[in-house]
C-alpha cells in the first residue's frame, strides 16, 4: 500500500515538474507536498528523494525542496521519458530520442551482426516475422505488436555485447510503449518499415554488418520522418 502512495504522489509530483508546472527554482516544502497529496510524510520524503536522484529536486535545511533546471535531469531515466511524453514535452521526447536511436542503433546492428549468439540471432529473425504478420493484419498500434517491437530492439541492443549500448534499453523500451499507448502508432506502419526489421535480422544471422547497420538506419531514419511529419501535421491543426 505505501508503495503504491509511493508510485502516485512520485508521478503526481515528478509530472508536474516535466510540464513545468513547477519551474526551475520553485521552493516547497514537505510539508506542502503531504498537505497536497495526503500521503504520509514517509511517501512524500520517498518521492522526492527519488526525484533528488534524478536531479529534478534538490533539498537544503532552511531553503526547501527547490526544482531544478532541467539541463541537470537524468534523460534517461524511464520515468522522465514517461512523464515527459504524457505531458507538453512529448513532441521534444519523441525527437531527441529518435535522434538518438538514429545515431546509435545502427552501430548496435553492425556488432549484432559480428557478436551476436545462435540464439540471439534466431531470436531477432522471430520477432520481426511476428512484426511483419501484425503489421500486414493492420495491428501495429496493438499491445502485441508494441511488446514485440521492445522485443525486437531491446535484443538488437543486447546482441551488440556493448554494455553501453545494451543501457539504452530501458529508455527506448519506454519511448515505444509511450508512443502506442498514447494512441501515436500507425495501426498499419510506413511502407517499408516492417521489411526493414527483418532484413536486420537476416542481415545479423548471416553476419553481413554492413547490410545490417544500412537496414538498420534506413528503419530508423524513416520512422524519425515519421514522427516529424506527426509534428508539422500538429503544427498545422493548431495554426488552423
Amino acid at each position: 500500500m505505501v508503495q503504491g502512495m509511493h508510485g502516485d504522489v512520485l508521478d503526481a509530483l515528478g509530472g508536474r515538474i516535466a510540464a513545468g508546472e513547477l519551474a526551475p527554482g520553485d521552493v516547497l516544502t514537505l510539508a506542502q507536498i503531504e498537505a497536497e497529496s495526503g500521503a504520509s510524510r514517509t511517501v512524500v520524503r520517498e518521492a522526492v528523494r527519488v526525484l533528488e536522484s534524478l536531479g529534478m529536486l534538490t533539498s537544503r535545511r532552511r531553503v526547501g525542496i527547490t526544482v531544478q533546471p532541467r539541463e541537470g535531469w537524468d534523460a534517461f531515466a524511464p520515468s522522465l521519458i514517461r512523464w515527459n511524453l504524457a505531458g507538453p514535452q512529448r513532441q521534444q521526447q519523441l525527437e531527441a530520442l529518435m535522434e538518438l536511436r538514429v545515431a546509435v542503433e545502427p552501430m548496435a546492428a553492425r556488432l549484432a551482426a559480428l557478436r551476436a549468439t545462435p540464439a540471439q540471432r534466431d531470436e531477432l529473425r522471430a520477432l520481426a516475422e511476428h512484426l511483419r504478420d501484425l503489421g500486414r493484419r493492420g495491428r501495429a498500434d496493438t499491445e502485441e505488436f508494441m511488446e514485440a517491437d521492445v522485443d525486437f530492439h531491446r535484443a538488437l541492443l543486447r546482441a551488440s555485447a556493448n554494455p553501453q549500448l545494451a543501457a539504452l534499453e530501458d529508455p527506448v523500451s519506454e519511448v515505444l510503449r509511450g508512443r502506442t499507448r498514447l494512441g501515436l502508432h500507425p495501426r498499419v506502419p510506413a511502407a517499408g518499415t516492417l521489411d526493414e526489421h527483418l532484413a536486420v535480422a537476416l542481415a545479423v544471422a548471416a553476419g553481413d554488418a554492413d547490410d545490417a547497420e544500412r537496414h538498420s538506419s534506413t528503419h530508423l531514419r524513416g520512422v524519425w520522418d515519421e514522427i516529424a511529419a506527426e509534428n508539422r501535421e500538429g503544427a498545422a491543426q493548431s495554426a488552423g
